[in-house]
């Protein structure tokens, strides 16, 4: 609750205790019975009738107000509110669920003391000014007084306690109440007309209609009670759908925990501060954490890959929400997710994809979503790039408002940011499930079908000029150097291949620095180190599947452009060394798959070409072969000591 709300919450509490003070005062020292014994009944069944209460969504409901307007119709305000308070007391003491605090009971006691007093003068003034005699419409009215001013007085602070809306607290709570008042007002009338007819101690013959009345109501909220438990086990169906499709998304994203957890707590705060609908607010939390959902038909090393997609692959990236819409309207969620879903990468100026829906055509929530998730992506690591620092990243999200962004969204993500950031990062984080990702299948060596055999790329055609200058050098290149070394008959080490082959690598892609990592099992270690930063990379223990080398060893595939800053350890070494901005790396395929990945980096951003791309594959195609002739004699004799 926030520190407004809880001094909203004081402030009214206090200003019904004083209500309450007041009407007591006036009302008190003027009191008096002309009829002790019937007050006396009156308050003893009261009493006994304060126990039984009805469970409602937010409280509960006692058949005490049935003789608070029984006593308006019958006895003086004094009394109507002494038989209020007395019996509103037993029905907290007597068997309570549960201990009432002292500012419950306070509250509680004003409220009987200003609900009773209103209805009492409402009563007496209808029947004095308007009817000019005691009658039904007096009693309907003094009913409906009495609801009114005990109901939103409980509404009020139940949304100021528990930050909501207290009309929509009112309406899903207690509105469905009224026709009970209207009923305990029908036997309140009826009690009275015998009282008139037959004498008071007819009031006496009421217990067993309210008793009655009270296992009526109780088999009907029994039924309600058993239906919300349906509808809470289809909420929680719902919920355990949502929580393995999150499984799915993240044995295939690697997304981590932390990622979702801070997107659900900045989306669920932002559609309380823009005061989404429940409908609009339980589809942002379950988009939340499903908005990706459609990267399930996206191939992995596109989704892995630690470098700039290229055209083709971000074509095929850019499939996700309408699949992931797709697959989740399948689920028939109770309220709009997959509007979301589709629409979470649109732009607030039209450039966004796949429809190109532009400012309020754009659900809210995916407006919501995609700012929240963009601020979350700058500010974490990701396989192309280091994490920005928080500040920065929301300086970026800001900059994009009115373009990429709703600016009403990114004002307010804007103001609460580092509040909001603290309480995420406060919650406990629970860790999923391990799923068996990495787990090898011994049995089915093969499909039904066959196995496909691996198809070598066709070669380039239609070269020109220097780029057909360049690769034809390389080929060249290449084949000399393989040529020196069938003329040696096998005896060149690998490092003596890798050296020849570096100085040639000079002049045909260029760059600062360059290393051939060999494969190691599962890690690769670098044999042939040249140019800038020798030392920092002659450190690197590169698993495989991580960072630029390790990506391109496990995927069997190139990646132009990439960031060297993710290959694990670069930033971890103390020393001044050269910024390196971009990466070529290419996998050396051997007999038994990638036996080394041959790596460029520039100080330059984007500074590879695809025709530097090309250049490295013809190398590496040539280069794998070569490596893999039978070591030479003098360096297996050397090996066995």
């Amino acid at each position: 609750m926030t520190r407004t709300r809880q001094l909203g919450a004081r402030v009214f509490i206090a200003g019904m205790a004083l209500a309450a003070a007041v009407i007591s005062g006036l009302a008190f020292p003027h009191s008096h019975s002309s009829e002790p014994l019937k007050f006396a009944c009156y308050m003893a069944a009261a009493l006994l009738a304060s126990p039984l209460k009805v469970s409602l969504p937010s409280g509960t409901l006692s058949v005490n107000f049935l003789f608070t307007l029984l006593s308006i119709l019958e006895m003086s305000l004094p009394e109507t509110l002494l038989i209020g308070l007395l019996s509103t007391l037993g029905q907290f003491y007597w068997r309570p669920a549960r201990r009432l605090h002292l500012v419950q009971l306070v509250f509680n006691l004003s409220q009987v003391t200003v609900s009773g007093a209103a209805a009492f003068e409402a009563y007496h003034l209808v029947s004095r000014y308007v009817l000019h005699a005691p009658g039904p419409l007096a009693l309907v009215v003094a009913a409906v007084t009495h609801f009114a001013v005990n109901t939103l007085a409980t509404s009020t602070i139940i949304g100021l306690t528990e930050d909501k809306p207290f009309s929509r607290v009112w309406t899903d709570s207690y509105l469905w109440s009224f026709p009970y008042y209207m009923v305990g007002a029908a036997v309140a009338g009826l009690v009275s007309f015998l009282n008139r007819h037959i004498g008071w101690q007819s009031s006496l013959l009421v217990l067993p209609p309210i008793y009655l009345m009270y296992r009526s109501y109780r088999l009907y909220v029994s039924k309600l009670e058993t239906e919300k438990t349906h509808a809470e086990q289809l909420s929680n169906l719902h919920l355990r759908t949502i929580e393995a499709l999150a499984l799915a998304i993240e044995a295939k994203d690697q997304t981590t925990g932390e990622h979702l957890q801070r997107v659900r707590v900045y989306a669920m705060e932002l559609a309380k501060e823009l005061r989404l609908s429940e409908d609009e607010t339980e589809a942002l939390r379950a988009a939340s954490v499903l908005h990706d959902i459609g990267k399930l038909a996206v191939p992995e090393h596109i989704i892995s890959k630690p470098g700039k997609l290229t055209f083709e692959e971000f074509e095929k990236m850019k499939i996700h929400p309408i699949v992931g819409a797709e697959i989740l309207e399948q689920v028939h969620f109770p309220y709009p997710v997959v509007p979301i879903v589709r629409a979470h990468h649109e732009k607030w100026d039209g450039s966004g994809y796949p429809a190109g829906l532009s400012r309020e055509s754009i659900p809210i929530g995916a407006r919501i979503l995609s700012a929240v998730d963009c601020l979350d992506a700058l500010a974490s690591d990701r396989q192309y790039r280091k994490a920005l620092p928080l500040d920065e990243a929301m300086a970026k999200v800001t900059s994009e408002a009115g373009v990429a962004f709703d600016p009403q969204v990114v004002s307010v993500l804007q103001r609460r940011y580092v509040e909001w950031e603290k309480l995420a990062r406060e919650l406990p984080l629970q860790a999923p499930p391990k799923l068996s990702t990495d787990v090898k299948v011994e049995r089915g060596p093969a499909p039904d079908a066959g196995l496909a055999e691996a198809a070598s790329a066709p070669p380039t055609a239609g070269m020109a000029g220097k780029y057909q200058e360049r690769l034809t050098a390389a080929r060249e290149q290449v084949q000399s150097l393989a040529d020196f070394a069938h003329r040696l008959h096998g005896s060149l080490t690998v490092d003596d291949i890798l050296s020849l082959l570096a100085v040639r690598l000079k002049l045909l892609v260029p760059h600062e620095a360059m290393v051939v990592y060999l494969r190691h099992g599962d890690v690769l270690l670098p044999q042939l180190v040249s140019g800038e930063n020798f030392r920092l990379f002659s450190s690197l223990k590169i698993a495989l599947g991580e960072g630029l080398s390790g990506w391109v060893a496990q995927n069997h595939k190139p990646l132009l452009n990439g960031n060297p800053l993710v290959e694990p350890g670069y930033l971890s070494d103390g020393r001044n060394h050269t910024e390196l901005r971009s990466a070529l790396a290419v996998p050396l395929e051997g007999s038994a798959g990638v036996i080394a990945v041959l790596a460029f980096y520039r100080t330059a951003q984007d500074a590879f070409t695809k025709e530097d791309l090309e250049v490295a594959e013809i190398v590496a195609s040539r280069m794998a072969a070569l490596m893999e002739q039978p070591a030479p004699k003098a360096a297996r004799a050397a090996g066995a000591h």
